[in-house]
C-alpha cells in the first residue's frame, strides 16, 4: 500500500494551498482518511478527516474554518484545501488510511486508528 502526498510548498501568510494524497488501496471506497501534521521540534498532530462515505469531516480547531478535507474515490485521493494559511501552519503534513470503516468517528483523531502513512508533503508559510 503507497499513500503519495503532494502539494505542499512555500507559499506567504494569506495564501493557499491544496494538498493531494493519491492512495494504492483496493479498498479506498471502505477507508477512513486523514491529514495529521509535524511542525518542528512538536508531535504529529491531527488536522482533518473524512469517513469512507464523504459524509462525515472533521477538524482539529486550528484549522476550522480555513482548511476542507474532501475526497474522490473515482481517483483513490483525498484532498485537503488550505486557505487563509497563518506562519503556525508550516509543518510536514501527513496523509493516513484506516481501512477499518467502522471506526468509531472520535477516534478519527488519534494517531493510532490509522494502518497505512504517506511519506509527508512540506508546508511553509512566511509572515
Amino acid at each position: 500500500v503507497q499513500l503519495q502526498a503532494s502539494g505542499g510548498g512555500l507559499v506567504q501568510g494569506g495564501g493557499s494551498l491544496r494538498l493531494s494524497c493519491a492512495a494504492s488501496l483496493r479498498t479506498f471506497r471502505t477507508t477512513n482518511m486523514a491529514w495529521f501534521r509535524q511542525a518542528p521540534g512538536k508531535e504529529r498532530a491531527f488536522v482533518a478527516s473524512i469517513r469512507w462515505s464523504g459524509s462525515i469531516t472533521v477538524y482539529a480547531d486550528s484549522v476550522k474554518g480555513r482548511f476542507a478535507i474532501s475526497r474522490d474515490n473515482a481517483k483513490n485521493t483525498v484532498y485537503l484545501q488550505m486557505n487563509n494559511l497563518k506562519p503556525e501552519d508550516t509543518a510536514v503534513y501527513y496523509c493516513a488510511a484506516d481501512i477499518a470503516p467502522n471506526t468509531i468517528i472520535s477516534a478519527n483523531r488519534q494517531i493510532t486508528s490509522y494502518d497505512y502513512w504517506g511519506q509527508g508533503t512540506q508546508v511553509t508559510v512566511s509572515s
